[in-house]
């Protein structure tokens, strides 16, 4: 069992990240990281109720309450077992929060101070020295606060209150006449299911639940609070604006936004550092500062630009500048940005049958091939750069090229950014709004709202990494098509058409403006799936397609996916459970059944019942499982392939459609969800197959409801690519019926199609239930490609003995493991226990080897006697 090292593992990611913000500090800044308590606030609703709470105990900055009382073990593990109803009271408390620090007298004696504290989640009251010096009310929000002054040499108290969000919004909700529609209605009774608090709060979303993760309405000090003072000018923002980019030259503006204490000259210096590390001096200027917010543009040329590329494409050179400001005697400010030299356009071609939908970087037309990403924990301060390098390196790996960051969770910080841009990976960013209705209509919060989205353009627009910002995830389908907009225009008209007025103002105009004035360049696009507020939302013709008539209602068959040719599918997805080590994380053994209670808690799709729809979907295709093991591995088995099926039609039908992102990349809890990659970073089917599906040279061979295979050959290059494509027709033990070889040419960035095949075309006589159809692609340059068709479902097929047989061996620093199969093996799952298989959920010919790099602390005693072989047939284990 893993429970109590997986407790570790959670308390170890908040200590090194408070660490971490401990050494990150810099001149003239310092982190108020030390010596915080907390406790629930004495006489609040719940305070009675949880005397436990009622002490003050350490706690952890950035960090949360969940993690806070978890640490002190004052409640048990949120993710181990089905602890969640018996923690909803947290949600209803307000906490305080408190700490001392002294004042330098360097700093009581400059001119300037501020409080600056990042992220405070998410209705706080903020006192220093028994003065109220604020009440903020989104968690999304940098507050910064002028406390000069009001600073004392010794023992400054900092204290925070956070109100609980439910009872604070709740009155409000109850009182209004006819609700705006929600998200997740809680289960637990701590608010109404018909006045749901959490779309009228600037908080993350998911807190409230989701149908991949629970409820937890956690409240803290969420991102670093810093004291930052200055003497003359502070540089509040580099600004890194592309103008143009191309091969021969890159036309930059490094506008800089400096905050001046007293009118004055100064000397701007911004120096370069090139990708190779040679540093220059691009530009210097005289300004005159007036007391206040200045802005300076200071014009740049880069010759010869070394550009950035999405993966696949090209590198990812970055360059970093940096910006001096003197005033001729000493230096007053520093301040350093980097960014990665590059052209990006959404383009919307009109032509026959709408418009089109697709990125051009660099003046190539890019295929989008990736995932959406949700928040990588309940409790994001804790997440580690080495827990998103984990994930996001396994998406490059995978042959994507663009995340999806989206917006029911966070804003990312910035190792997720910075991480993007080194991969080559692209980020389509929503604003956090995830779903249900904003209260848009009310001026406040949307001026809120605003706010908000300043902070986050202006820290994220240096990122090349960064291509689209988008309004929201759903609202606008909802509203038309979901009943929310009919419901209530049949109850209340008039306030229906103030709620929908106020939606277009926020997500057709604020935003829009925001991004067009502090994004530098990129595009905004007003809701996901949408076309930017025309009239028919969700349609194939036009626009971003979100499809969840597979899984969702009416619950299709997977083949439905082929029937479906968006111009850019950015949602779709098929659920399955996480590997059995994971699931061992927090079920024992004797808790795991397909409904039960911990098992269930576990599965937030319908409530706790969507095992009910996985089986569906399992059955449909290989039959009733025999145990939940079994159900486990053929979730994974159904899930990659239905999504393959999906992902290169979609590829097959470039360039009308340029984009395939799957739902989803990765997992907030370790639990049943639509991930490729579990929270413990541990690889599911298929993220195996999407490094195959999503390969810049593969071929597509896709067999539809009715009997008819399309073959393409798909080209990602920017260049032609020649090989061989081969067919052959063999029954299940390994005799061939039919071999054929055809020399291929690929144009660059193309879908070729190669033929249209009905069943009998490929199998004339031969059994379809004893006989597949094998494609495979050889090109140069290019590892090889293969996609099997069968022509009866796997519950239906006469599968033969596998005659499996390993052996190991050693290679360099890691053992290999080489597999052999008697007859055809299809969904080979490799579990060698606390290992890293280079490949797995496999396909096997008949006779054909496989060679597998293991890596593992573990002798090969342990691997030998660990190793465990799955197929559609049975288990094996050695």
């Amino acid at each position: 069992m893993m429970l109590r090292s997986f407790s570790r593992l959670l308390l170890g990611a908040v200590l090194v990240l408070a660490t971490a913000s401990a050494m990150a500090a810099a001149p003239g800044q310092i982190p108020l990281d030390r010596g915080w308590s907390f406790r629930i606030l004495p006489g609040s609703a719940q305070a009675g109720a949880h005397p436990e709470a009622a002490p003050w105990r350490a706690a952890t900055v950035p960090g949360t309450v969940h993690t806070d009382l978890f640490a002190h073990k004052v409640i048990a593990d949120p993710y181990v077992g089905a602890p969640e109803a018996g923690l909803q009271w947290i949600g209803l408390a307000d906490w305080e929060y408190q700490t001392k620090f002294d004042a330098p007298r360097d700093v009581l004696g400059r001119a300037r101070s501020d409080l600056v504290f990042n992220g405070l989640d998410t209705y706080a009251e903020v006192w220093l020295n028994g003065e109220q010096l604020l009440k903020a009310d989104n968690a999304h929000r940098t507050w910064r606060l002028p406390v000069q002054g009001k600073l004392r040499a010794k023992s400054n108290e900092l204290r925070i209150v956070f109100r609980s969000p439910i009872a604070t919004l709740l009155p409000g909700v109850q009182a209004m006449p006819h609700k705006i529609a929600g998200n997740y209605p809680s289960p637990y009774g701590d608010e109404p299911k018909d006045a749901m608090t959490g779309n009228f709060a600037r908080k993350p979303a998911y807190h409230y639940g989701w149908d991949w993760g629970p409820r937890y309405v956690t409240a803290g000090i969420s991102k670093p609070v810093v004291l930052q003072s200055w003497d003359a000018v502070r540089i509040d923002d580099l600004q890194l604006r592309q103008d143009h980019v191309d091969a021969a030259r890159a036309d930059l503006a490094a506008v800089a936004s400096l905050d001046a204490v007293r009118d004055g000259a100064a000397q701007l210096r911004l120096w370069q550092t090139a990708p190779g590390g040679k540093r220059t001096l691009v530009a210097q200027q005289r300004a005159t500062l007036r007391a206040g917010m200045n802005r300076i543009d200071m014009p740049v040329q880069v010759t010869q630009p070394q550009r950035w590329f999405p993966a696949g494409y090209g590198g990812q050179p970055l360059y970093r500048y940096e910006l001096e400001v003197d005033d001729g005697k000493a230096t007053l400010a520093k301040a350093a940005a980097r960014t990665g030299l590059r052209s990006v356009e959404l383009r919307r071609d009109p032509d026959a049958k709408g418009k089109s939908f697709y990125f051009l970087v660099n003046g190539i037309p890019v295929f989008a091939k990736g995932a959406n990403t949700i928040p990588f924990d309940m409790f994001q301060p804790r997440i580690t750069k080495a827990q998103l390098r984990r994930v996001m390196e396994s998406a490059r790996d995978a042959n994507m090229n663009m995340l999806r960051s989206w917006g029911g969770g966070y804003y990312e910080n910035d190792d997720f950014f910075e991480l993007a841009d080194e991969l080559g990976l692209m980020v389509w960013q929503d604003f956090m709004f995830g779903g249900g209705m904003q209260p848009a209509y009310d001026d406040a919060f949307r001026a809120s709202v605003v706010l908000e989205a300043r902070d986050q353009v202006r820290r994220l627009r240096n990122h090349p990494s960064v291509v689209l910002w988008c309004g929201n995830n759903e609202e606008e389908i909802a509203w038309k098509y979901w009943g929310h907009g009919k419901d209530l225009k049949q109850a209340d008209p008039e306030f229906a058409d103030k709620v929908w007025k106020g939606y277009v103002q926020l997500f057709g105009g604020d935003l829009r403006q925001v991004v067009a004035e502090e994004g530098g360049g990129i595009g905004y696009w007003s809701s996901s799936p949408g076309d930017d507020l025309a009239e028919v939302a969700n349609t194939p013709a036009s626009g971003d397609m979100h499809y969840w008539e597979v899984w969702g209602n009416p619950a299709h068959p997977v083949t439905k996916y082929l029937e479906i040719t968006p111009r850019f599918m950015s949602e779709y997805g098929l659920q399955a459970w996480p590997v059995q080590r994971t699931v061992d994380a927090f079920a024992t053994r004797a808790e795991q059944g397909v409904a039960t209670p911990v098992i269930e808690a576990h599965q937030k799709f319908l409530a706790g019942k969507g095992n009910e729809r996985l089986l569906k979907y399992v059955k449909e295709e290989f039959g009733e499982p025999q145990d939940f093991g079994r159900f486990i591995y053929l979730s994974q088995v159904m899930q990659a392939e239905g999504i393959e099926l999906a992902a290169l039609h979609h590829r097959a039908s470039r360039p009308f459609t340029m984009g395939s992102l799957y739902w989803q990349l990765n997992d907030v809890w370790p639990g049943a969800s639509w991930s490729s990659i579990d929270w413990f970073g541990r690889w599911k089917a298929l993220q195996f197959h999407a490094r195959r599906f999503f390969a810049p040279v593969t071929v597509s061979a896709l067999r539809d409801a009715g009997g008819k295979t399309r073959v393409h050959l798909l080209n990602d290059r920017v260049h032609p690519v020649r090989g061989e494509l081969r067919l052959r027709v063999m029954t299940l033990d390994g005799a061939v019926l039919r071999d054929e070889r055809k020399p291929v040419e690929l144009a660059p960035l193309s879908s070729t199609q190669m033929g249209d095949y009905v069943d009998t075309d490929l199998l004339g006589r031969a059994d379809p239930a004893a006989t597949v159809a094998v494609f495979e692609l050889r090109a140069e340059g290019e590892p090889a490609a293969r996609k099997v068709v069968y022509f009866k479902p796997a519950k239906d097929m006469a599968w033969l003995e596998a005659g499996l047989r390993a052996n190991w061996g050693r290679e360099g620093g890691a053992y290999v493991l080489e597999l052999q199969a008697a007859s055809l093996v299809r969904g080979l799952w490799v579990d060698a226990g606390e290992a890293e298989v280079s490949d797995n959920a496999l396909t096997l010919l008949p006779g054909e080897r496989v060679r597998l790099r293991v890596t593992s602390k573990a002798g090969l005693a342990t691997l030998q006697r660990s190793l465990k072989l799955q197929t559609l047939t049975k288990d094996i284990a050695n």
